[in-house]
């Protein structure tokens, strides 16, 4: 009978060690797959985009680093369509800022513009050029944000693969800002080039962006310093003798001394350069509206219009005036043809 029961428990007991061993053995498999399949589906979006179209590469020096890194074009696009337009944005923008980004980076290299470059570097990674995060920096950014974002930025760059804009079968100067005041800015009411693509369009859902308003205090004192002006005792700043096409500020004359909207802008550190000011004891408050130099893509408006339902390519049709959305292959094929 003894012999019985311990058959019967060395049984029970097999049995249970029979259930556990499946067990035992598929958790730290399964964690450990889980992880390699995670990095091979990474590596895998990134061997998609790399071997996309000729095999180009983009010297970017790193200003932090003072160093070149050579990156393979798409990824570059991934890096600086995360650095330049918040990734939780409406997809079709996201969409519009990777063809912008591709289209600058591909005529910066296609008209070897070494402006200000170290040698043998295409572009910064700086607002000079276009800003670019590389992986790891934007791991450290997104933190636990990193997986979804990335992703939204990785379907928007594959979408529009292969793709820039041009006008007269040429790539374009793709030229975006934050937010517009109302209106985008024609190129010559800016700077000096006069680009027929580049004109002033309405964009009144602007006004909806965050970044629409900005104000700026600072003393007197600072401001004649700025500007190298000296302010009348009337209590008066300043008068706008006239505006841009972009309703913007285009010459101020204070105290007989007249200046550009553009020169004002930059000597005061403003946000744009549609602005009112007004003195206030010893204080000038001076309001703006929108952000940026207001030349080409608004991305909230072109937020703005992804939420009404266009499509990316309606939104670089729209804010860039009689372009069209090209293969950039003929231009790629170039570049591998210079090396």
């Amino acid at each position: 009978m003894k012999r019985l029961k311990l058959f019967l428990a060395l049984g029970s007991l097999l049995f249970i060690v029979v259930l556990l061993i499946p067990t035992l053995l598929v958790i730290p498999f399964h964690e450990k797959t889980g992880g390699a399949l995670a990095e091979a589906l990474q590596n895998q979006r990134r061997v998609q985009l790399k071997n996309a179209g000729p095999d180009v590469e983009v010297a970017v020096y790193r200003s932090k680093e003072k160093r070149i890194e050579h990156i393979p074009l798409e990824q570059y696009v991934v890096g600086v369509v995360a650095a330049e337009m918040p990734a939780d944005f409406e997809l079709e923008a996201l969409k519009a800022q990777a063809l912008t980004a591709r289209t600058y980076i591909v005529k910066q290299m296609l008209n070897d513009q070494p402006i200000q470059l170290p040698k043998g570097a295409n572009v910064t990674d700086t607002i000079m050029h276009q800003v670019y995060y590389s992986d790891e920096e934007l791991k450290q950014r997104w933190g636990a944000d990193y997986d979804w974002k990335m992703k939204r930025i990785i379907e928007a760059v594959q979408a529009t693969q292969g793709q820039i804009i041009t006008y007269n079968n040429a790539p374009i100067e793709a030229a975006f800002f934050s937010t517009s005041n109302g209106f985008t800015e024609n190129s010559e009411a800016y700077w000096q080039n006069d680009f027929p693509y580049l004109k002033s369009v309405a964009s009144p859902w602007d006004e909806k962006s965050p970044k629409f308003y900005h104000q700026t205090v600072m003393s007197v004192a600072e401001f004649e310093q700025r500007l190298g002006v000296k302010l009348p005792n009337d209590g008066s700043v300043g008068v706008i003798l006239s505006r841009t096409p972009g309703k913007r500020v285009d010459v101020v004359e204070i105290n007989g001394k007249r200046l550009k909207g553009r020169e004002i802008r930059e000597k005061l550190d403003l946000k744009s350069t549609d602005f009112t000011w007004v003195r206030k004891g010893n204080d000038i408050v001076i309001t703006t509206k929108g952000y940026g130099h207001g030349v080409g893509m608004s991305q909230y408006g072109a937020n703005f219009l992804a939420k009404q339902g266009k499509t990316y390519e309606d939104i670089v049709k729209y804010y860039y005036r009689g372009v069209t959305v090209s293969s950039a292959t003929a231009f790629l094929n170039r570049l591998t043809a210079k090396k």
